[in-house]
């Protein structure tokens, strides 16, 4: 009994020893933590989603308060509105930031790029992109096997079963850029969200040439440059056979999407400019048809353009009779006479009439 008596009083001391060992170490070596990264942190949303560069939402508030300037940190999830609350209460200038939402960059639906083959493997892009080029004949479309669909912590993204295409729903996308890491053909892009959900952009990342791009998906880009000589902001350029427009100088003025012969360029939340009517050419005027006659002669009336077509002089013909006897007494004037007459597709007779 006292060997156990003295064994339990033993651990307790070597127990009680232990704890005040800890901490007087643990006071030794503490790391002092600013009090204003919980609150901080309570600031953000909690998404721990990564789209600011960290791994969540407390590294993101440690570099908050610890860094002078804030400048390039950003919260997607949180807005302008986040970032303004946390820099005003450590008392920094946060960054403007417009709003950006994911944008597929391919229009490549199943009825648009045809399959040349079956992929029967991992229902990954990843996988599948790592392995070939794809079921279709653009190496640069979309796979269609929702990594994008994965990586959304928000809902924000869906695969259309029609097209097989993902789709996007600007309401619940934070632009967290998740989806944009996930792609494996990098068809995602964050572009500038405009009110109403706006949009003007080519859907189309293909680098092929026109003729293979024509073969391969009826809706993809083929470099011909129409898109940007129409542009009259410079918000359009053509590099390696693919056109890109510029979020930050397109002014959605629609001009480039009346010009796209393929209709690469993709036209959301508004209507398309009306083409204008092109103008019939003219029928090319049979031989020995008498010229039409000038616009003028719609209000001018048949006889005072007949008159001037005679190249009779009219006062000459208010006085009939004398313009007559001249016509007698001069037989080559005569036939002048009525040939103008015959010319004007006046009647002589009704002239006299007069």
């Amino acid at each position: 009994m006292e060997v156990l008596l003295y064994t339990i009083l033993t651990l307790c001391v070597l127990g009680v020893l232990a704890a005040v060992i800890l901490y007087f170490v643990a006071q030794k070596f503490k790391v002092e933590e600013d009090p204003r990264i919980d609150c901080v942190e309570k600031m953000l949303p909690g998404a721990n989603c990564g789209g600011c560069g960290f791994a969540g939402c407390r590294g993101m508030a440690e570099a908050l308060v610890k860094r002078d300037d804030i400048s390039a940190l950003f919260c997607p999830v949180g807005g302008g509105d986040t970032m303004k609350a946390v820099a005003g209460y450590l008392g920094k200038a946060a960054a403007e930031k417009e709003p950006q939402v994911a944008t597929v960059r391919c229009g490549g639906t199943c009825a648009k790029r045809p399959r040349t083959n079956r992929y029967d493997g991992a229902s990954s892009c990843a996988v599948a992109s790592s392995l070939y080029a794809g079921e279709t004949g653009c190496s640069f479309g979309c796979l269609g096997y929702g990594d994008c669909v994965a990586a959304c912590s928000f809902g924000a993204i869906t695969i259309n079963p029609g097209t097989g295409l993902p789709e996007v729903d600007p309401d619940k996308c934070t632009a967290c850029g998740a989806c944009v890491k996930a792609c494996p053909k990098k068809i995602i892009e964050l572009r500038k969200k405009w009110p109403k959900n706006r949009a003007v952009y080519v859907s189309c990342v293909s680098h092929d040439k026109g003729a293979v791009v024509v073969k391969a998906c009826k809706a993809g880009c083929i470099g011909c440059a129409k898109c940007e000589k129409v542009c009259a902001f410079g918000a359009i350029t053509v590099e390696g056979n693919l056109a890109y427009i510029d979020p930050a100088k397109c002014k959605l003025c629609r001009k480039c999407v009346n010009e796209c012969p393929t209709g690469a360029i993709r036209l959301v939340g508004m209507e398309p400019l009306p083409k204008a009517a092109k103008a019939a050419p003219a029928a090319a005027a049979k031989p020995g048809a008498p010229a039409a006659a000038p616009a003028a002669a719609k209000t001018e009336g048949p006889q005072p353009v007949a008159l001037k077509a005679s190249a009779l002089d009219p006062l000459r013909l208010l006085n009939p009779l004398k313009t007559v006897e001249a016509a007698k007494a001069a037989p080559a004037a005569e036939a002048r006479t009525l040939a103008a007459l015959k010319e004007s597709a006046l009647h002589p007779l009704r002239l006299l009439k007069h």
